[in-house]
């Protein structure tokens, strides 16, 4: 268990929030419709990843992944981000943000769950109570950009409408039960725009066209060497 300290942009207001975070889980392959999921699979299996056992799928990753640094390291220059919302349980409350399933894709093409552990997951330091933004849940838009050969370019956008409703997808991770305190579950992704690629840089945030507000962050990718 670790501790992360966030801001909560309540419509009328701002308050610190420090949280202990004790389970990380990525769920994967969330599309609502499922052209729009087979698509994403086949990206994926374009550069040599194998479907997935099931749809959705949860994956468990190590919770001290999760960071809100401008940086991250990877080694080699496999890897890359995507946006997702992020879903947080706490006493009883659940609080949206967005983040980014920074993925090892050269890993990925021979085992899933250990490409999700092999990168840090960041994560932007505001949230949202769930509360406020779920009767127009479908509205909000997962948008990132990725900056390739010193040019920033749109790499993924959507509405979650496109996504499993929010209380299917948590009750369908966790047995029919409530998000747990403690756990920050990644919500799914979209299709990659040109397709799947490394960048110098990520960013990305999630809209809320009705209250006008966005959570936004980035972070740059430092590659290591890889000598064997």
């Amino acid at each position: 268990m670790f501790d992360l300290t966030f801001t909560v942009d309540a419509q009328d207001a701002t308050t610190p929030l420090t949280l202990a975070i004790d389970q990380a889980v990525i769920a994967g392959w969330t599309g609502r419709d499922p052209v729009a999921r087979d698509k994403h699979i086949a990206e994926l299996e374009a550069v040599g990843i194998a479907r997935p056992a099931s749809t959705p799928i949860y994956y468990r990753v190590s919770a001290r992944r999760l960071t809100m640094e401008d940086s991250i390291e990877c080694c080699g220059d496999d890897s890359s981000g995507e946006v997702e919302f992020v879903l947080i349980g706490w006493q009883g409350r659940i609080f949206v943000g967005c983040g980014s399933d920074h993925t090892d894709r050269k890993v990925e093409a021979y085992n899933v769950t250990v490409s999700k552990q092999m990168c840090d997951k960041v994560v932007a330091p505001v949230l949202w109570e769930l509360e406020e933004v779920v009767d127009h849940w479908d509205k909000m838009i997962l948008r990132s950009y990725a900056w390739i050969n010193g040019e920033r370019v749109l790499y993924q956008e959507g509405t979650l409408e496109a996504m499993l409703p929010v209380d299917d997808l948590i009750a369908r991770g966790f047995e029919g039960k409530t998000l747990p305190d403690g756990c920050a579950m990644f919500g799914g992704t979209f299709a990659a725009k040109g397709g799947i690629r490394p960048a110098d840089r990520f960013e990305f945030e999630l809209e809320d066209p009705v209250l006008k507000r966005t959570i936004k962050h980035g972070y740059d990718v430092i590659t290591l060497p890889v000598l064997g």
